[in-house]
């Protein structure tokens, strides 16, 4: 259904394909300014906090390609509150697909895949220069980081959108959760204090998207001294933030009392 939906959409936005083509242009550029500030960085310094250029791009990469998977899928739930204080949520209850479905697929467009293009091709570039101990056990981590970093933003996307049942204005402060989380993992988390770190393991599990797989990938000591079997903890985080997503939003729907509109 998710599919059919978002193909619905597609074909809609394909009707105007120079606007499509050049939104999906504009998406990538846009996508690619972190990348430039971590470049202009670099410029004046040779390392940021021990990582090399190569190190601090692959971590950009596999957090950016996650992130922009998550946002992907289910980036517009964060729409909840529109829909509740327009009263908007309430056709969606009597349909028989999901609200879940319907609010992520809204407006989806090519557009949207825009965001993929300057993470791809920046692990394209960065993987064969990475100076990492490969082995398969390496080699097979990096799909799995990106894929578990993807459903970990995905269900903090979904967590904090439950929010807006009961905090219907609050959009503003999810956003710094799942986009401020996305800048937090672009760089090596040696770079912030160590209470914040442990916090991202063990609270808001951003640490999980890339930070933990990527140590065990670079074979690098955590500079938090914290266990080296968090390393590949990474599936398990991101099934237990899907699961808890997936309890927050059937609590939200059970409490949600239509606006009346």
């Amino acid at each position: 259904m998710y599919g059919l939906l978002a193909w619905t959409w597609v074909r809609a936005a394909a009707r105007y394909p120079v606007s499509m083509l050049l939104l999906s242009l504009a998406t990538a550029a846009v996508g690619a300014l972190d990348l430039a500030a971590i470049v202009l960085m670099f410029s004046r310094t040779p390392t940021i906090a021990g990582f090399s250029a190569v190190e601090v791009i692959f971590l950009y990469g596999t957090s950016a390609l996650a992130f922009a998977l998550g946002d992907v899928l289910l980036g517009t739930t964060d729409r909840l509150g529109r829909h509740i204080r327009t009263g908007s949520l309430d056709p969606m209850l009597v349909r028989p697909v999901s609200p879940l479905i319907q609010i992520a697929t809204e407006d989806f467009s090519p557009r949207r895949l825009g965001k993929l293009i300057p993470a791809v091709a920046v692990l394209a570039l960065v993987l064969p220069r990475l100076e990492a101990p490969w082995d398969a056990g390496r080699i097979a981590m990096v799909p799995v980081m990106v894929l578990a970093g993807a459903a970990i933003f995905g269900g903090l996307w979904v967590l904090t959108a439950s929010v807006q049942f009961v905090m219907i204005d609050g959009h503003a402060a999810t956003k710094s959760i799942t986009n401020g989380g996305s800048f937090l993992t672009q760089y090596p988390m040696s770079v912030f204090a160590r209470d914040l770190v442990r916090g991202l393991t063990f609270v808001v599990p951003l640490a999980f998207v890339n930070w933990q797989p990527a140590l065990y990938v670079l074979d690098r000591p955590d500079p938090a001294g914290l266990p080296g079997w968090l390393r590949f903890a990474s599936p398990a985080v991101a099934v237990a933030v899907c699961a808890a997503a997936a309890l927050a939003w059937r609590a939200g729907l059970r409490r949600y009392r239509s606006t009346g509109s």
